[in-house]
C-alpha cells in the first residue's frame, strides 16, 4: 500500500491496528522513539515519559497542548478565567497539555500539580479561582479542606466550573452530586498521553464528541476490522500530526459509537466501558466491567453482582450471581434483570443465580472467565 491508496475509513481499515506494546517494543528496539518520528530532533520542545516507559515527543509547533483548547472553550473557559491545574507536570503530558490547552483560550492558569492540599485551597480563595482541573478524588480532597478550614460552600469561592477525571462506577451520578452540592458545572474529556485531547463533551450529550483532528473506529479487539454503531469494541486512533503521526493505533480503551461522520469515522463515543484486557468473550460478544455496572444501576435492589461465563459441551453460557437487598422479592427482580443485562450486552443471560453477600465479596471481580477451566 501507498499512501494514495489511502483514501476512505474503509481504506484506513485494511492496515493493522498498533497497540501500545508494539509500540513500547518497537521503541526499546529503536530507541528513543521507535522510527515513528517524521521531524528532526531538533524540533522536539518536550519529551513526555508515560508509564512503560514509552517516550511521545511534542514538537514547537503544538500550541493548544495536543488539541485541549478544543474542550476548554466548549466549557465556555476564556479571559475572564483563572483555572488551578492540579494535573502532574511531572515526566506525563498531562500538567503540561492541560496549560496549554487552558492558555491558547486566554485564560490565565495557576500550575500546581498534585498535592498540597491546604495551600491550594488557600490559592482557591486568594486567587479567585474561577476553575479546578483535578481527579475526581483531588477535587473532593480540595472541598473537603476547605470546609474542615470553616469555609461555607458554595458561597466562599468563585468556582463555576470543573474538568475532573472520570472514573468507573456511577460517575454521571457522583458528578451530578458534586454539581448540586457545590454550584459548579462539572465538564470532562477523553484524553491519552498519545494523542492528548481525543473527545469532549458536548451540552446535552453523554459520551464524547471526537474533535476534528482526530480520525476514530470502534474496532474488534482481536480483529482489527471496525464494528457497527451500538457495538463495543476498542477505541482505534489515527493522527497525522505533523512530526509524530500515528496511523490506527489501539488505545486499550474500550467504549462504543453512537454517531457516524460523512467520511466513515465515528464522531461520537460512549463513556468508557474498560480496558481491552479487562473483557470476557461470550459467544462472540464482549463484555466489559462497565456493562455489568451499568445493570447494576438500573437494578437497585441489587448490591453486587458478577457474571461468570462457562462452556457446556459447545455453547458458552452466561450466569450472573446477584445480592440482593434484604426484603427484596427475587421474581420481581429477575424478570427486569434479563431484559436490561440483554439492552447493555446484546447477550441472553442462561440463568440468575441469587447469593448471601458473604458468597461474594465487595471487592470480587465483576467478570470471571470459566470457559477453559
Amino acid at each position: 500500500m501507498t499512501p494514495q491508496d489511502i483514501r476512505s475509513a474503509a481504506d484506513l481499515a485494511r492496515l493493522p491496528v498498533t497497540s501500545k506494546d508494539a509500540l513500547l517494543d518497537l521503541q526499546r528496539k529503536a530507541p528513543p522513539f521507535g522510527g515513528f518520528l517524521a521531524a528532526d530532533e531538533a524540533a522536539i520542545r518536550r519529551i513526555f515519559v508515560s508509564p512503560g516507559p514509552i517516550y511521545e515527543p511534542q514538537l514547537n509547533d503544538d500550541q493548544d497542548g495536543h488539541g485541549f483548547s478544543h474542550g476548554f472553550r466548549r466549557a465556555g473557559i476564556g479571559p475572564q478565567d483563572r483555572v488551578l491545574n492540579t494535573w502532574s507536570y511531572h515526566l506525563v503530558p498531562a500538567g503540561v497539555l492541560l496549560d496549554q490547552g487552558i492558555v491558547a483560550t486566554g485564560a490565565t492558569v495557576i500550575p500546581c500539580g498534585p498535592g498540597g492540599a491546604e495551600q491550594q485551597a488557600q490559592l482557591i480563595l486568594e486567587l479567585g479561582v474561577t476553575c479546578i482541573c483535578a481527579s475526581t478524588a483531588f477535587f473532593v480532597t480540595l472541598v473537603n479542606t476547605l470546609e474542615h478550614m470553616g469555609h461555607q460552600l458554595p458561597g466562599a469561592w468563585k468556582v463555576k466550573s470543573a474538568l475532573l477525571g472520570g472514573e468507573m462506577g456511577d460517575w454521571m451520578g457522583k458528578r451530578r452530586a458534586l454539581e448540586t452540592r457545590y454550584g459548579i458545572k462539572i465538564f470532562s474529556a477523553y484524553a491519552t498521553g498519545d494523542f492528548g485531547l481525543i473527545g469532549y463533551e458536548e451540552t446535552g450529550q453523554e459520551g464524547y464528541a471526537v474533535q476534528p483532528e482526530r480520525l476514530v473506529q470502534i474496532c474488534d479487539p482481536q480483529t482489527g476490522t471496525p464494528l457497527p454503531l451500538g457495538e463495543t469494541g476498542e477505541i482505534v486512533v489515527t493522527t497525522l500530526d505533523r512530526g509524530w503521526p500515528l496511523v490506527r493505533f489501539g488505545t486499550g480503551d474500550v467504549a462504543s459509537g453512537s454517531v457516524a461522520s460523512a467520511d466513515g469515522f465515528v464522531s461520537h463515543i460512549s463513556l468508557l466501558k474498560g480496558r481491552v484486557g479487562q473483557a470476557v468473550k461470550a459467544r462472540e460478544i464482549f463484555i466489559y466491567p462497565r456493562n455489568v455496572e451499568e445493570v447494576l444501576m438500573q437494578v437497585p435492589h441489587m448490591q453486587r453482582a458478577q457474571v461468570v461465563v462457562t462452556k457446556q459441551e459447545h455453547r458458552e453460557t452466561v450466569t450472573l450471581r446477584g445480592v440482593l437487598h434484604p426484603g427484596v422479592d427475587a421474581a420481581t427482580v429477575e424478570k427486569a434483570l434479563h431484559e436490561i443485562f440483554k439492552q447493555r450486552t446484546r447477550l441472553k443471560l442462561d440463568a440468575v443465580e441469587w447469593i448471601s453477600a458473604d458468597d461474594l465479596v465487595i471487592d470480587a471481580p465483576v467478570l470471571v472467565d470459566r470457559k477453559y477451566a
